[in-house]
């Protein structure tokens, strides 16, 4: 991932700051806004304020208490006027409060709820956060670990909806030096694994896909499970085996009930 000097960024729960500061200082955008789901003073108790005043020394803006979810967390912000959206390792805090519990009775367990946010970041970045001529990019960078992987985050963000998931390309952190991934709820550092960035646009002809790749088990082939990216699978008999592995049971009951959650056909 690569910010061209001329976009206009806006990075959404940037937990520490670290993140926008790093696209600051390294490729300085025509224009940052960075949020965080905190409010300032949690980011001074969980990780201190060094990012924060880096990003206002240099003129960014910064908001916090911004719930990408939720409209009446985004005063302030000025609507429709980004080139790209950011989404840097998403991941639902540990919540206890009763909105959290009430959120979790609704949608089930954390796979469908953390799609559910990752589908409504996109719609939002497409209605309310890029601008109509601009380059209307929204990115996901999420671990290719389990559970992050569960989430089928190439396939089934985009149902039914005009945004496209355009390719994806690995997540190289020495691109943004002084950017620390921490844990979403604690002042520690996360292990630094396997990274991917998603990309996501209403322009399907976006200039940005020569510099993308889509894995082999997204090309529809009958040798190849999309949901599992499992594959290519040789025989009919590793193909029976694997329909009838845990693994494929696992994400074909979560892809039914996201199905049923966003009122489609759930055999499709």
């Amino acid at each position: 991932m690569k910010i061209d000097p001329s976009w206009r960024v806006l990075t959404i729960g940037d937990g520490d700051l670290s993140f926008s500061h790093a696209i600051s200082a390294n490729y300085r955008p025509k224009v940052l806004c960075a949020t965080v789901f905190d409010q300032i003073s949690d980011v001074e108790e969980k990780y201190g304020l060094a990012s924060y005043q880096q990003l206002i020394d240099a003129k960014a803006q910064v908001l916090s208490g911004f719930d990408v979810t939720d409209s009446q967390s985004w005063q302030g912000l000025q609507r429709q006027s980004f080139d790209l959206v950011i989404f840097q390792f998403p991941l639902i805090p540990n919540d206890r409060s009763a909105v959290s519990h009430q959120q979790a009775a609704q949608l089930g367990d954390a796979n469908l709820r953390h799609r559910r946010l990752l589908r409504q970041f996109l719609l939002n970045a497409q209605q309310h956060f890029l601008a109509p001529q601009g380059q209307r990019l929204a990115i996901i960078t999420s671990k290719d670990v389990k559970p992050y992987r569960q989430w089928d985050i190439e396939q089934s963000l985009t149902l039914d909806t005009s945004m496209e998931y355009l390719g994806q390309m690995p997540f190289d952190a020495q691109l943004f030096p002084g950017y620390q991934i921490r844990n979403v709820d604690r002042d520690k550092f996360v292990k630094q694994t396997h990274g991917i960035s998603y990309f996501y646009s209403d322009q399907g002809q976006h200039d940005v896909v020569s510099t993308l790749t889509k894995a082999d088990y997204l090309q529809g082939k009958e040798q190849f499970c999309g949901m599992c990216r499992v594959g290519p699978m040789l025989t009919i008999a590793d193909r029976a085996a694997h329909q009838h592995s845990k693994r494929h049971h696992q994400m074909a009951a979560f892809d039914a009930r996201w199905r049923k959650f966003l009122g489609l056909n759930t055999s499709a």
